[in-house]
């Protein structure tokens, strides 16, 4: 299978598991990647939320950041020199949201961070992974060492019954809680697991060396609690949960206030904290919190059946020219039988309860801005 520009596609570890289990494959990020499985994305949705669902994202870029001084705390001074949160703060076993930023207050991608004792392990977007280590190695060179875990596996296991099915293996999993991390023995593999994930259900993210991925993957999907998950419902679970999907609801234009992400910056970072700036676009992004900004990410609730897809144009009324604001992701929400979708407005439009109109098809839909989640999360705290 060939990208759009002829370049031959990659695998995954997972490629010819996927292909035994009739994964329909497409080209994602680079990779050969399933969409979906017999199943299909509708039960493979509904599933993760009821039981367990097993997700494939090893396209994702793993890397470790280490100070050449050997101590954590200077890998992690050194990244909040390219990140607006507190990173410094994050305990030994334990993770963290964050973004890189422009000199303009843009996203240029979001990521987690873990602090592993003697180093931090970070993992990236897959479409943005060649660029991110170039950008860490550009800076942070002279005082880290940085390496590309590409040898390595990465799933995802989700749902209510995560914790059950790798219990079942040995894992010491039961104590860990939501953003918990490190290395951790699942049946005979040494795994790196995080109690985090992508689609608001409690659940784990699970790293692994190559050799070994497709046997530990074969181990998990032999559980009846366990079923294999494309990128579609992988896609609708993760709208549901608000979540963004950088390309789309986040890019280099958007600051983390407009994406409303304040709450992944810490108080030390901001304007009066102790480590207040020293991170590209420092100035915006804290004049932002400071003063606002004049657009915001919101959540949007369809009043019809119709789902309203990215790209969709939002109208403050249904007779406006003028546009004020696009979609940016939008589907159906399987879990509540309804359209759900997030975009961008004006600040002044984007209180909750607010109405606004979508164009589709030369129609204009009424759309309520909502809270969210859409779907409440259950992550273990």
């Amino acid at each position: 299978m060939l990208a759009r520009d002829a370049t031959p596609l990659k695998r995954t570890p997972f490629h010819a598991l996927h292909v035994a289990r009739g994964g329909k494959m497409v080209a994602f990020a680079g990779y050969e990647m399933p969409v979906q499985f017999p199943a299909g994305v509708l039960r493979e949705h509904l599933h993760t939320r009821s039981a367990a669902g097993l997700f494939d994202v090893s396209h994702m870029g793993q890397l470790t950041l280490r100070a050449k001084t050997g101590k954590v705390e200077d890998a992690a001074l050194a990244l909040e020199r390219l990140v607006p949160q507190d990173i410094l703060a994050v305990a030994p076993g334990r993770q963290r949201y964050a973004q890189f930023t422009n000199n303009d207050g843009g996203i240029l991608d979001d990521l987690m961070v873990a602090n592993f004792g003697d180093h931090l392990f970070l993992v990236v977007n897959a479409a943005c992974k060649a660029e991110d280590e170039a950008h860490l190695r550009a800076h942070l060179s002279d005082t880290c060492i940085i390496d590309s875990l590409s040898q390595r596996g990465l799933i995802a296991l989700q749902g209510p019954k995560a914790e059950s099915v790798l219990a079942k293996l040995g894992a010491d999993v039961a104590a860990m809680r939501f953003m918990d991390t490190g290395p951790r023995k699942i049946g005979a593999f040494d795994c790196f697991v995080s109690r985090s994930g992508y689609t608001g259900e409690d659940g784990f993210e699970i790293s692994v060396p190559a050799e070994q991925a497709e046997a530990l993957v074969s181990l998990l999907l032999d559980n009846p609690d366990v079923l294999p998950i494309g990128l579609g419902a992988r896609d609708s679970l993760r709208l549901e949960a608000g979540l963004c999907l950088y390309g789309h609801d986040l890019d280099t234009t958007t600051t983390p206030v407009e994406g409303a992400l304040e709450w992944s910056v810490q108080k030390s970072r901001r304007s009066g904290g102790a480590r207040a700036g020293g991170f590209p676009g420092a100035e915006k992004i804290l004049s932002q919190f400071e003063k606002g900004a004049s657009r915001r990410r919101v959540g949007l609730r369809a009043q019809g059946r119709a789902p309203v897809r990215e790209g969709a144009v939002l109208f403050a009324d249904s007779a406006s020219s003028e546009p004020v604001g696009n979609v940016t992701s939008g589907g159906f929400g399987p879990s509540l039988n309804a359209p759900v979708a997030m975009g961008y407005l004006p600040t002044a439009l984007a209180a909750n309860g607010a109405q606004v109109f979508a164009e589709v098809r030369g129609q204009r839909l009424p759309l309520q801005v909502a809270a969210m989640p859409f779907v409440p999360n259950t992550y273990k705290r």
